[in-house]
């Protein structure tokens, strides 16, 4: 029997329509419009998309998003002294509550400088470490967004992952560290283990799970072979196949007839993403008015 599909695409829609009555009373109750900045640099095809994506939908559910463009030559200083006045607006200049730098950046700009440099209350990617620190001890200010919507998917799908055993693929500091660490905390209680690309008998490891994800950015990695019948596939991968066309890190095809559940690629975590944050900024923009 085929798998199920997990429309992750349509599970977006329901918690931007969420968030959209969450902003508004969030608004009329303290006369503040949540704002995202996002900052690109150069001309990168798919950032341009990425980016369009989430102003888009800034604008659904009510959120200001504010697009700040930079050349291809920028530097290093010329980026962090944007990123210096986002974190410091003037009392004459619009509030600003979430940064987000838009990767990749090109390559004579320091990204870990950068990152570093965006302040943990705006922080709404999840990736200083401050707040990378405070999700490893169990009381994360920001959930990173791509683990986060994983885990909506899963929640809101009625998939019980405590007990179970998730083996995640990928050890990616935005996606399979944050993941396995979101799975681990008391209240999400998976039994987890995660595998990269020097791990041996990996194969024999996926067969075990009850539940894989798979984060790993090699197009169609996980074949039918790895997964055990009926198990739950969550694919976060964005690549393209040899024909040029749109595919994750699972070979969706055979997988779909083998797993019980799984996401398409496009239409499954990715929609999810942009969604967690809002998420997030709109809370950033709760901190400000109510002072972290």
């Amino acid at each position: 029997m085929p798998a199920r599909i997990l429309d992750g695409k349509a599970l977006a829609r329901e918690i931007q329509d969420e968030l959209t009555v969450e902003v508004a009373e969030f608004i009329e109750n303290n006369g503040v419009v949540p704002a995202l900045d996002v900052v690109l640099v150069g001309e990168n095809p798919a950032s341009q998309v990425y980016v369009r994506n989430k102003q888009l939908a800034c604008e659904r559910v009510g959120i200001e998003g504010r697009l700040h463009r930079l050349s291809v030559t920028t530097t290093t200083d010329e980026l962090l002294a944007l990123i210096t006045r986002l974190n410091r607006p003037k009392p004459d200049d619009p509030a600003v509550h979430g940064i987000l730098v838009q990767l990749p950046l090109p390559d004579q700009i320091a990204a870990a400088k950068i990152l570093d440099a965006v302040s943990p209350l705006k922080d709404v990617d999840a990736f200083h470490p401050e707040n990378v620190g405070l999700l490893v001890q169990g009381r994360p200010r920001f959930l990173p967004c791509t683990p986060h919507g994983v885990m909506q998917l899963l929640r809101r799908n009625e998939i019980p992952f405590a007990g179970r055993k998730v083996t995640v693929i990928g050890r990616s500091e935005i996606v399979g560290k944050p993941m396995a660490n979101l799975l681990l905390q008391k209240g999400a209680d998976a039994t987890v283990t995660v595998c990269h690309s020097r791990t041996t008998d990996l194969a024999e490891l996926t067969r075990q799970a009850d539940i894989i994800i798979a984060a790993i950015g090699k197009a169609k990695y996980l074949t039918a072979n790895m997964v055990r019948p009926g198990a739950v596939v969550i694919d976060v991968g964005m690549n393209r196949d040899e024909a040029g066309k749109l595919c994750g890190d699972v070979d969706y095809g055979p997988v779909s007839e083998i797993a019980g559940a799984i996401t398409p690629v496009p239409g499954g975590v990715g929609p999810l993403t942009v969604t967690m944050l809002l998420l997030n900024t709109l809370h950033a923009a709760r901190l400000d008015v109510v002072g972290a």
